[in-house]
């Protein structure tokens, strides 16, 4: 079985985005949801559905950003 960084999408209210992305993203984007359902066993996810928890999941193992953002927020204040 694959090991993917995203699991199963959870069904969440639709919020509207609109992007421009390069067709290659866009094929490996449809490439990962066909994947993602394969291993869940669940349908595909629409591929747009996948650029969010992307974003989350890329930002959360951002140690950089972490660093930055703990930074930028300085000390607590009581």
């Amino acid at each position: 079985m694959t090991k993917l960084k995203l699991g199963a999408i959870m069904d969440d209210k639709p919020v509207k985005l609109t992007i421009e992305i390069p067709a290659a993203v866009h094929r490996d984007l449809v490439a990962y949801a066909e994947v993602l359902g394969q291993t869940t066993g669940q349908p595909a996810p629409d591929p747009a559905n996948l650029i969010v928890p992307m974003l989350e999941r890329f930002m959360a193992t951002d140690r950089a950003f972490a660093k930055a953002r703990r930074n930028r927020a300085g000390p607590a204040t009581s």
